[in-house]
């Protein structure tokens, strides 16, 4: 056992690490599902209101890559106190907009800080937790966002009888607030003590100070960039069609449901069962990769969903199509739970110790953009083959992203 494992506690990073994000998470889960009807209410058509809804997404991609810089040249808390603010002033303007374009800006915006603020917390724990330890750290994280993004809507949908659409917003506003506060008065985390001290001093037999600082300056944006291509262009490709296959849920499942009949209440339920139980398997998903290793928690999970809408394409013809449905949205979220964090995990495993940021800025723009992408082809292929067509199609993505992973991830040995 190294120092680094010897000397880590997990009370050490759980408060500060875990409760900005649950937080920022459930104050940006009760707006998202506000805003198409904010831009109804603005005398947008359905496809405009969708457009505006997907900003967030867009918003998140783009953000992703001067993400990595600025928290590589400002810190983690401060990229972090910057992104919350934002999120506050953009969440202030969606309660007052008066046109479509404002709310539109309003909602990129938050998508924008939303990708600072994510990719903060990625880089702490990825410096801060050692290997032997990391996977159940990062799916740790993975749980506390899909925890914040469930909590924040069931508290919007308690709220909307009582105070109104717009008055909800001011609760979110507020918890953005209570992650402002958290941040001045939690410990600062930032790197780990003496963290750049001992990179230099590992450099010291081939660097000086100087050329030390180039060469980080040098890892920065678009060196890293262009220095982990390879990495992009194989591994985080896999990862990102498990981010299609992820997108793909909760894409194509309420339309499917739609296209065999099934009433609002019975989708809305069973697929809060499968949130709920791929919610449940965080933890263990990060204790399979940390004692077997990474790919026993991406490949049989990207096997079993590509399975799963493959099954879902032919059950139309099937009986009981409904009865598939639940059967296949169940399977679904225990694969997925399975997966949780992989995706974190391996973006920290590649990265660079000494400058990680701005890797893992590039790592998620790649995987976030294939998700981002993701209800495009599903429309595009519904549109002009049929829905069986586009949701097979969307199992055949994840086939796609068991062959990159599977040839190009490299072997984990735990512990090593």
């Amino acid at each position: 056992m190294s120092a680094d494992q010897a000397g880590f506690r997990w009370s050490s990073i759980a408060l500060p690490a875990y409760l900005p994000t649950l937080l920022y998470s459930a104050g940006e889960g009760a707006l998202v599902p506000l805003i198409p009807r904010f831009a109804s209410e603005l005398g947008s058509s359905l496809a405009v209101a969708g457009f505006i809804a997907g900003l967030l997404l867009i918003g998140t991609v783009i953000g992703d890559i001067p993400g990595g810089a600025l928290v590589a040249r400002f810190g983690e808390r401060n990229a972090m106190l910057g992104a919350a603010l934002l999120t506050l002033v953009a969440m202030v303007v969606t309660i007052f907009a008066q046109s479509l374009w404002l709310l539109g800006v309003a909602v990129f915006a938050v998508g924008l800080a939303t990708a600072v603020f994510a990719l903060a917390r990625h880089a702490f724990l990825t410096t801060a937790v050692p290997l032997s330890h990391r996977a159940r750290a990062l799916s740790t994280l993975g749980g506390v966002y899909r925890a914040g993004n469930f909590t924040g809507p069931l508290v919007a949908a308690a709220l909307i009888p009582i105070v109104g659409d717009r008055a909800v917003v001011w609760f979110g506003c507020v918890v953005v607030m209570a992650v402002i506060g958290v941040l001045f008065v939690l410990p600062d985390l930032g790197q780990p003590p003496g963290h750049i001290a001992r990179l230099r001093a590992e450099a010291a037999e081939h660097l000086t100070t100087g050329e030390f600082e180039v060469m980080m300056e040098q890892r920065g944006l678009l060196g890293s960039l262009w220095r982990f291509r390879f990495e992009y262009a194989r591994v985080a490709l896999g990862a990102g069609m498990l981010m299609a296959l992820r997108t793909g849920r909760t894409v194509a499942l309420p339309v499917w449901a739609v296209s065999i009949g099934m009433d609002s209440a019975q989708t809305a339920l069973w697929i809060g069962v499968a949130a709920l139980v791929d919610f449940a398997l965080f933890y263990p998903s990060g204790h399979i990769m940390d004692r077997w290793g990474r790919l026993w928690g991406a490949l049989p999970s990207m096997a079993v969903m590509s399975a799963g809408f493959v099954t879902l394409a032919l059950s139309r013809a099937w009986a009981e199509p409904a009865a598939w449905f639940v059967a296949v949205t169940l399977v679904l979220g225990l694969a997925n739970g399975v997966s949780s964090g992989v995706i974190l995990t391996l973006s920290s495993d590649l990265a660079p110790r000494a400058n990680p940021a701005p890797f893992l800025g590039g790592w998620r723009f790649t995987t976030d953009a294939c998700g981002a992408l993701t209800p495009v082809v599903f429309s595009a292929v519904t549109a002009t083959v049929s829905i069986a067509a586009a949701v097979a199609t969307i199992g055949g993505l994840g086939l796609i992203g068991i062959g990159l992973l599977g040839y190009w991830l490299p072997r984990y040995r735990p512990g090593r």
